[in-house]
């Protein structure tokens, strides 16, 4: 049944194409690449941000002190030419001459000092503060020389600098602050932003300024034009007309549709990102069913993971057992309990726990909606009336943080860190969305954060993994793999961390 409901979606996406195309110019011949995407950014500047497409912009406009290749996994210079270990806590970096930003203003220390102590402070509010929780502060030594120190030993400080900690023109962000670094976006990456109509678009053109020695390199494409549509079959018929040249996160069966069609490719593979449910057991929780451990429990043991993924997810995709993904530093699922798909039993625990006519919660959820509505059909089977509520992320963040959801379905992708540190502290070590609030899970995290040694990092990490899996505060899924769908002229390859870099692309 449901692919004859992809192949009518994809027969009215291709009647819909008919009366979109028009007379514009295709991909090559403008040397313009135009990308469509489901989701808003709340706000361009970075560190206001943790929707993946800010994580792309992000990436293209602004430069990081380091640069992490992702095939070699080797750290680079990028606005660092250099750097080495002063002691313990506190890393020198030799900065780069002759780099501008793109409204002019010239790179150099004040503006890493300036941008790490700024996101650094927590009354600057930072939307994910474990990217930025350990700087203590940046000291400048001279015009191009700076040493950062961390609030403890934290050993993925190339990782985080090397990803979501951007450097932002001081005089600049001192004026505008956050807010105006979205209205207009300043940066010095390999595109400058011309144009943002908050909602809607984001035009970025390549920097003519961008320095060769870049490990980035300088990019081939002349133009990228983002635009936000939300409907999957809009987003369709618009790469269907030749409107669009390429789409990120297609659905499995929308994929699988699209991968006979002339003048269209279709990669795919897995990416960092892990898919997971959350659950409000908190102290304060409004849904006090939810503080049972049979009632989570239930819940874990309801779900077909493996289903999901064969039916749902498709290739490239594994299921996880713990809240993180298996390539990052400390993630295992050694010792965690599994649960099993048994609705039987499921149902047993709600009797178990005074609920042998089941519940009603709240559901919400912010993409993969076939996904979200599948996990709530399982739900529905074993008793429990999951209500959905389906919300750009920005407002599903809000709802959690709030203490207004009661069962959630995530994806989080670390800002491609790849480092457990990145990943489940955000949910479970006292930040905004933890909706658990377990100290012991908290200090373990927290150790593993701050532990130069490797072996007691990943034993601190292990330990919190299996007490979060024991007490079934979340149900893993699995991780998540991207399909793309772009114009066939487009050469561009799919990256684990989900990054698609436009930086790199050509036309054939």
């Amino acid at each position: 049944m449901k692919s004859v409901t992809w192949r009518s979606s994809l027969m009215a996406a291709a009647a819909l194409a008919v009366c979109l195309s028009g007379p514009a110019l295709a991909d090559k011949r403008s040397n313009t690449l135009r990308f469509v995407y489901d989701q808003v950014p709340e706000n361009v500047d970075p560190f206001f941000n943790n929707v993946r497409i800010g994580v792309i912009i992000g990436q293209h406009v602004w430069d990081t002190l380091v640069y992490r290749d992702p095939n070699t996994n080797e750290y680079k210079g990028q606005l660092a030419s250099g750097w080495r270990q002063i002691d313990d806590r506190t890393t020198e970096f030799d900065l780069r001459q002759g780099i501008k930003f793109h409204n002019g203003e010239e790179f150099d220390a004040d503006d890493v000092v300036y941008t790490l102590n700024f996101v650094g402070k927590a009354e600057n509010k930072v939307t994910t503060q474990s990217n930025v929780n350990w700087i203590e502060k940046a000291e400048k030594v001279d015009k191009y020389k700076v040493r950062v120190t961390t609030k403890g030993i934290f050993p993925p400080i190339l990782e985080y600098l090397s990803g979501p900690v951007v450097i932002h023109p001081n005089e600049y962000y001192e004026k505008v602050g956050p807010k105006g670094q979205n209205e207009k976006p300043v940066g010095s990456g390999p595109y400058r932003v011309v144009q943002h109509i908050a909602g809607k678009s984001i035009s970025l053109e390549r920097n003519p300024d961008y320095f060769k020695a870049s490990p980035k390199g300088v990019p081939k494409i002349e133009k990228i034009e983002i635009r936000f549509i939300p409907d999957r079959q809009t987003q369709l018929a618009e790469l269907m007309s030749r409107g669009a040249d390429f789409l990120m996160h297609v659905p499995k069966d929308q994929a699988d549709q699209l991968k006979g069609q002339p003048g269209l490719q279709v990669v795919s593979g897995e990416t960092m990102r892990i898919v997971f449910m959350q659950m409000n057991s908190q102290a304060e929780s409004a849904f006090p069913a939810l503080k049972d451990i049979r009632v989570r429990q239930a819940v874990n043991h309801a779900i077909d993971r493996e289903a999901m993924v064969k039916a749902l997810v498709g290739e490239g995709s594994r299921v996880l057992h713990t809240i993180c993904f298996p390539s990052q530093f400390g993630c295992t699922d050694e010792g965690a309990k599994r649960y099993e798909y048994n609705p039987a039993k499921a149902k047993q625990l709600l009797a178990e726990a005074g609920f042998p006519n089941g519940l009603e919660l709240p559901f919400v959820a912010y993409r993969e909606r076939p996904q979200s509505e599948a996990i709530i059909g399982y739900l529905k089977a074993v008793g429990i009336t999951a209500n959905l509520n389906f919300l750009q992320y920005a407002a599903m963040r809000e709802q959690i943080r709030s203490n207004k959801a009661a069962l959630t379905h995530q994806t989080w992708g670390s800002f491609s860190v790849n480092d457990v540190s990145a990943s489940t502290p955000n949910y479970y070590a006292f930040e905004g969305e933890d909706i658990t609030r377990d100290p012991e899970v908290r200090d373990l995290l927290k150790q593993g954060n701050n532990t130069v040694d490797p072996a007691a990092r990943k034993d601190a990490y292990r330990k919190a993994l299996a007490l979060i899996a024991e007490r079934a505060y979340a149900v893993p899924l699995y991780s998540l793999p991207v399909f793309y769908a772009a114009t066939s002229d487009l050469v561009f390859k799919a990256y684990p961390d989900e990054l698609p870099r436009f930086w790199e692309m050509t036309w054939k």
